[in-house]
């Protein structure tokens, strides 16, 4: 789980300060104050992880990508090239990490089960107006009280240092004997390199950093807030995809492929587990939007599906198209949070688009109960002040503690981000609520008595 992020120079934030990270994270706020970037970097993270190209330090993404970002100088604050992008991130292992000393393999070196990785980049131009490329300034991991990383050598360009500190503990890199050869750039912007194995005779497990920072990226999804419209028929060949796809295109694959696989999912101590298609239906039912739902093929072994919903009891069976679109707005939301892998982290964008106030309320409900029977993390940026309070009353009735929910809130002052950590009480309250939280309620309410006062003055006179 992400426990902590921080960045600085990235599109309309200088800096974010530490942004403490919950199982539940929430970030609200108005348009374009920042909310969505905080998002972005993590994709962007993950899609540097998942590129098959480990000479790019930044995979800053094409219209086939998670995100699409542009070039360097767009991501930068205020497209300033004499920047540095910095990003910071600490996460929890689901278990353990722990280095064996090369020297007596039955006794361990370092043990923890938390890292950090700080990694900066640099634009560095190639004496031609326009043209250069990212290069990483310094990259390390913290790791059981110890830093490990890489930074330039001075004066020698893409040559690199390997270091470790504070190096009064004890442990020092120990250099394979013959000519030393320099080391170059870390791969990507946060590996080693393999000549970093291969010049120190007890740098492997170097790579064990690497390894947990790609299966922390490869526990990560994300819905965005854009969202397929609901089709007459699916085709299915029996894929089994990762996620939903950013705009939930995926959701039927998803189903069949939890059902083709017999994925059950634990509902608590004592209670039946249900499959995928069982709590996706349930919780549209218990959000009172339809009352049965069910994925059907067209025809016996066939290819093709449709999925039918019932309105209410008495209602006669109707295709998904021939509902409210709310409904299949909210399908790959309830989907994801049940087929991602247990311990994943998930990002959502908007997540209460199209629905009802009364369902974004509900939809708190739905992401509270993947936290606490999958262990899901849930990162959202929204809009909406019912999925707040639902939130808010939730830890008013203890369901949730509010050491389990982070919520901040995203402004601009003079074109630059800022972020407001809410602090929530135990009874739920928000101590400092910011002004204009979701627009000047008690504005609004005031102008309209005074509209109304004096429309009665006029009718009298």
């Amino acid at each position: 789980m992400l426990t902590r992020l921080s960045f600085q120079s990235f599109k309309s934030w200088r800096d974010t300060g530490q942004i403490p990270l919950a199982p539940v994270t929430a970030f609200f706020g108005s348009n374009s104050s920042g909310k969505s970037s905080i998002l972005q970097i993590l994709l962007l993270l993950k899609q540097t992880a998942e590129s098959s190209d480990r000479a790019q330090v930044l995979n800053l993404g094409d219209d086939r990508s998670l995100v699409e970002l542009g070039t360097f100088q767009d991501v930068l604050f205020e497209h300033d090239l004499r920047a540095r992008l910095q990003v910071e991130l600490a996460w929890s292992l689901p278990r353990p990490l722990e280095i064996a000393d090369p020297a007596q393999k039955s006794a361990a070196l370092f043990k923890d089960d938390h890292i950090d990785l700080s990694t900066g980049i640099e634009w560095q131009a190639n004496g031609e107006p326009g043209l250069g490329r990212e290069v990483v300034q310094e990259m390390k991991y913290s790791f059981s009280g110890e830093e490990f990383g890489m930074r330039p050598v001075r004066g020698k360009a893409l040559e690199y240092d390997l270091f470790v500190s504070p190096a009064n503990r004890g442990f020092k890199f120990v250099r394979t004997q013959g000519r030393p050869w320099p080391l170059p750039p870390p791969v990507k912007c946060y590996g080693f390199p393999d000549q970093v194995r291969a010049y120190y005779q007890n740098a492997s497990f170097l790579s064990d950093f690497e390894l947990q920072f790609e299966e922390l990226f490869g526990r990560l999804f994300y819905l965005g807030p854009l969202r397929e419209y609901p089709k007459r028929q699916y085709s299915w060949a029996g894929a089994q995809p990762a996620d939903m796809g950013r705009r939930g295109e995926r959701v039927v694959d998803a189903l069949l492929a939890s059902r083709e696989s017999g994925m059950k999912l634990s509902r608590g101590k004592g209670k039946r587990r249900q499959t995928v298609e069982e709590r996706v239906a349930e919780w549209l039912k218990e959000l009172g939007m339809i009352a049965s739902f069910q994925v059907r093929p067209i025809t016996k072994g066939g290819r093709l599906f449709q999925v039918w919903v019932r309105r209410d009891p008495k209602a006669a069976e109707v295709l998904i198209t021939d509902v409210g679109f709310g409904v299949s707005q909210i399908l790959p939301v309830i989907t994801l949070c049940y087929y991602a892998p247990e311990g994943s982290t998930i990002l959502l964008e908007q997540p209460e688009i199209h629905l009802h106030p009364r369902v974004q309320a509900g939809l708190a409900d739905v992401l509270v109960d993947a936290m606490k029977t999958r262990g899901i993390q849930i990162i959202l940026e929204s809009h909406s002040e019912h999925l707040l309070r639902r939130l808010q009353r939730r830890v008013a009735e203890e369901e949730i503690q509010p050491n389990q929910a982070a919520l901040y809130f995203c402004s601009t002052e003079k074109g630059e981000s800022r972020l407001t950590s809410l602090e929530l009480d135990l009874y739920g309250n928000i101590r400092n609520w910011p002004k204009d939280f979701f627009g000047d309620e008690f504005g609004e309410i005031a102008a309209m008595s005074q509209a109304a006062l004096k429309r009665k003055r006029r009718a009298t006179h």
